[in-house]
């Protein structure tokens, strides 16, 4: 285990400076595009063409990594982050942030796809848990750790787009100056949407309707925080807290859902979401502690939503297509990010800031009236039939991409359980 462990600890090192860049741009282009007046609309622009950009690369990039090796499509990609980056500090234009900010999108694709692969190839059955809790972990400290540099230096200057490259520039070390051979070709995922519905009606538009709400407030978050009057630094403690809060909520919800109905534990947390956000844009809090609080609830039960979805999913499929389930269901969620950000943008330009939580309440309210609906409708899998949950958090954005999940290898081992059969009364679905 130690030496499994050992033998990614650089391409770790590499991981953590990578997502640090990730959320430190993430947060810096719309603090920086709200001060510079662009319309609300225009900023969640930014998370549609990112969301947009990844989504593509999840499903480009396998080719490319292909056609030209491993250590030069993520050299390749991560010079590309690091150059648009630098470029975005130079020109502050909100069309020409839209257009990078896809192609970075694509880019963070590419390079998060050569990473988890390599981690795969690496990983061990006895190590392999470790590795992929070990690689959640970084993320999440990464973009968290990114985020908090915002009060650090004036967003109105270059230099923390600056700080942005340097992070990428030493991300692309630890891989490029590895002697250990290539993994295998990267594996593409091919979204088949009507499969995906026969084997969890429930996952499918609930994993969907996350990523609307997620994409939302992740792109969103730090425009509405300015428009309710937080400074830079509330504003970073905000949008980090919430991530943390969703990392600690991940345990406790998927037990319960491991003991019931993963469909009651789905309702009973969006529920929740809804009326913390509804609480949000009704009350329209003044109090920079209760306004976070509030927001702080959001993010620990809308973060648990994504996993607890995945896992219901793959109770009803065969073991041998959980990547494919769950590589489908990741790019459907992307598909929501596309879409939050577009709705949000002109929302909360029509209202106030404080509306952007209406969108994710609505969202929420959706999920919960549909899983309720479904639980009557078909039966549960037995607790002990089930999938054991995983923990996938998602943060404010999707970090993972399809590779992933062969790295998280939830249903290795696990014989077929042809028993559990999709509503339609076919076999397991299958997935091309």
């Amino acid at each position: 285990m130690k030496r499994n462990l050992l033998s990614v600890a650089a391409l770790l090192f590499g991981t953590l400076f990578l997502f640090m860049g990730n959320g430190l741009q993430g947060i810096l282009l719309p603090v920086r595009g709200n001060l510079e007046g662009y319309a609300t609309t225009t900023l969640g622009l930014l998370g549609t063409s990112w969301a947009g950009g990844f989504v593509i690369g999840c499903l480009v990039a396998p080719k490319l990594v292909r056609r030209v090796g491993h250590v030069r499509a993520f050299s390749g990609f991560i010079s590309i982050i690091a150059i648009i980056a630098l470029v975005s500090g130079i020109i502050i234009h909100p069309v020409w942030w839209v257009v990078l900010r896809a192609v970075t999108g694509f880019s963070t694709a590419g390079t998060s796809m050569i990473i988890e692969s390599w981690l795969n190839e690496r990983a061990s059955n006895e190590s392999r848990g470790a590795i992929f809790s070990l690689y959640i972990g970084i993320t999440l400290l990464g973009v968290v750790g990114g985020q908090m540099m915002i009060p650090l230096e004036d967003v109105r200057t270059p230099v923390l787009f600056m700080i942005c490259g340097i992070f990428y520039c030493i991300a692309m070390l630890p891989t490029t100056l590895s002697t250990a051979a290539s993994p295998q070709p990267l594996k593409a995922v091919r979204l088949d949407l009507p499969a995906l519905y026969r084997n969890s009606p429930v996952s499918c538009l609930g994993i969907l309707l996350v990523g609307i709400a997620n994409g939302a407030y992740g792109t969103l978050g730090a425009v509405f925080g300015a428009g309710a009057g937080l400074s830079d630094t509330s504003i970073a403690i905000m949008m980090s807290a919430t991530i943390f809060a969703g990392a600690l909520m991940q345990l406790p919800a998927g037990r319960l859902s491991d003991r019931i109905d993963r469909r009651y534990v789905l309702a009973a947390m969006s529920a929740i979401a809804a009326v913390a956000g509804l609480l949000i844009f009704l009350l329209h809090p003044t109090s920079p502690a209760l306004l976070i609080g509030l927001v702080v609830l959001y993010g620990a039960v809308a973060n648990t939503l994504y996993p607890i979805a995945v896992a219901h999913a793959n109770d009803f499929a065969a073991a041998e297509d959980f990547v494919k389930v769950s590589g489908g269901l990741l790019l459907l969620y992307g598909i929501g990010t596309v879409i939050g950000p577009t709705i949000g943008g002109p929302v909360m330009s029509a209202i106030t800031p404080h509306a952007l939580f209406l969108v994710t309440a609505i969202a929420h309210v959706l999920i919960t009236g549909y899983a309720i609906i479904r639980s009557r409708i078909r039966a549960a899998v037995p607790a002990s039939d089930r999938e054991a949950y995983t923990t996938i958090p998602t943060g404010t954005s999707p970090m993972l991409t399809p590779q992933s999940m062969s790295l998280a290898d939830r249903g290795a081992g696990k014989p077929s359980e042809t028993g559990k059969a999709p509503e339609s009364g076919d076999p397991a679905v299958k997935f091309g």
